[in-house]
């Protein structure tokens, strides 16, 4: 029996031993074939390169997973697991084994058949010991892996995990061919819809459409191209002009530009996205809860939100769970700007007044310098001296983030609870950002993720939510929709995916020349 579940259905059945199949798109009129895709994309970097394991912005996420490699699960635009690589899986009652099915007949551009052997050695580079990948935590959850036939793997857990399929969509744990691994990351070789023809890493990608490929109902265009515009009036400007179909990340600033013009649309959704100035809990001052928590109450959210976002978002409460996630705490008491609070905050810590470099550049979000200058403005009242510091915009995730122990960031949130904590604030994983630690939190995550009773999984998040706002090291101000561009001459789906931009970042999948 084949049937599809979305997530919360997949937790209500917990993970008995149903097969989760995939399904097609939702029906929509008929797209055509043809055509070069121009994108105009910020999040472009002179480091980029076609391993998965170090993308972490929108330009190397949107041209890896669903372009030019493949994921072994894909959410769709519903929000609905399905097959991508895998054509059905299906586990044991304890969530604690699983089964996967991989789809026959898959080539990778080079010609080398995909198997059972292609998965194995690509979900062992995100463990090797010397592994920087932002998706260890998930593998490393791993504790065996098997091949059982050229197209079925299995997948022992260390404990039981409900989400397991859903983390095999993430968009670093891309197949690559077994025994030719660094060659294909050199060459851009998957098995997704197009295959790689010229790449200058922080410039531009071209690709084009893979002949015979498995997807017959995805992938319209004949090429693609996207052109690294980090700059948002000349990305803007670009769209305008007609010399690109689509962007991201709208500069809310110009947005009643874009309105004004009869051949561009704005599409927006509301989704987990969130902006953050993460602090190193390891380094003074932020080493104290205090002076985390009166820098958290020296922020002006609200402010943030209307001036920042102009609207397109909502104030957030220093966690990461979103308003799209199913175990979203609500009813969280809401930490609001309150100087007196930080002056407080600040005494516990035995400080009068506090002196802090916070380094911003808008390659972290679209106004990134100018939320810091407002949080500066603010704070100020709170006896907290707030330094900003202009980074430059290329090489700001690997120069600045991770390293610089007070900046600007931002995050897109995940499908589920489990995947954002333990991606970015589980003890000791690559991703966690703020280098954090809490032994109750770090209980709850273990117990959350092997806990199948909707209703315990439940209180168990709500309680690492006020956990994470109380004393983990990340100020989230805001929850920021995605908002981005496009071109009339493009077409689209009805539904449009929210995990990332652009459609979940599979615009050159699901979009056509009208």
């Amino acid at each position: 029996m084949n049937f599809n579940l979305d997530r919360r259905g997949l937790l209500k059945a917990g993970a008995a031993a149903g097969v989760l199949a995939a399904t097609g798109m939702p029906a929509v009129a008929a797209p055509k074939k043809g055509g070069t895709l121009r994108l105009g994309l910020a999040g472009g970097n002179t480091s980029d390169a076609w391993d998965g394991r170090t993308h972490s912005d929108t330009f190397m996420i949107l041209m890896a997973h669903g372009t030019v490699f493949d994921c072994l699960t894909e959410v769709g635009a519903d929000g609905q697991l399905k097959g991508e690589l895998a054509e059905s899986w299906e586990a044991t009652p304890d969530a604690k084994t699983w089964t996967f099915n991989l789809r026959q007949g898959v080539t990778f551009h080079n010609g080398k058949p995909f198997g059972a052997d292609d998965v194995l050695e690509s979900l062992a580079l995100h463990t090797a010991e010397d592994s920087k990948s932002a998706a260890k935590p998930i593998v490393a959850s791993i504790e065996s892996m098997k091949k059982i036939t050229d197209h079925q793997v299995q997948f022992t857990l260390a404990a039981g995990n409900a989400d397991f399929p859903y983390l095999m969509s993430d968009y670093h744990i891309l197949m690559y061919p077994a025994g030719q691994i660094e060659e294909a990351m050199a060459k851009g070789i998957g098995t997704g819809l197009y295959q790689v023809q010229e790449f200058d890493p922080g410039v531009r990608a071209y690709v084009t459409r893979y002949a015979d490929h498995y997807k017959d109902d995805a992938g319209w265009f004949d090429a693609v191209e996207a052109i690294s515009i980090n700059d948002a009036a000349a990305r803007m400007n670009a769209l305008m002009t007609n010399q690109v179909d689509a962007i991201n990340r709208v500069d809310f600033k110009t947005e009643a530009l874009l309105k004004r013009n009869p051949n561009v649309e704005i599409f927006e959704v509301t989704g987990n996205q969130h902006y953050t100035f993460p602090m190193h809990t390891n380094a003074e001052p932020f080493n104290d809860a205090n002076v985390r928590n009166a820098l958290k109450y020296g922020i002006n959210r609200q402010e943030l939100v209307d001036k920042i976002l102009l609207g397109h978002g909502a104030v957030a409460n220093d966690h990461p769970i979103g308003p799209a996630n199913q175990y979203f705490a609500a009813d969280l008491e809401q930490t609001a700007y309150d100087p007196d609070k930080a002056k407080y905050y600040l005494q516990q810590a035995g400080l009068t007044s506090l002196d802090v470099d916070l380094s911003a550049s808008d390659a972290a979000f679209a106004g990134a310098v100018d939320a810091a200058q407002l949080f500066q403005a603010s704070a100020g009242a709170g006896g907290i001296n707030i330094n900003v510091v202009r980074e430059p915009a290329d090489g700001y995730w690997s120069n600045v983030w991770l390293k610089k122990p007070f900046c600007a960031c931002y995050w897109s949130g995940r499908a589920t609870e489990d995947w954002m904590f333990s991606t970015a604030y589980e003890a000791g994983v690559p991703w966690n950002d703020t280098y954090w630690e809490n032994a109750r939190f770090n209980e709850l995550l273990l117990s959350a993720r092997a806990e199948l009773d909707s209703a315990k999984r439940g209180e168990m998040y709500h309680e690492m939510q006020a956990i994470t706002r109380t004393d983990g090291g990340t100020i989230v101000p805001m929850y920021a929709n995605y908002v981005d561009a496009h071109s009339t001459k493009l077409a689209r789906p009805d539904k449009i995916g929210n995990l990332w931009q652009m459609d979940s970042s599979r615009i050159t999948e699901r979009w056509w020349f009208a």
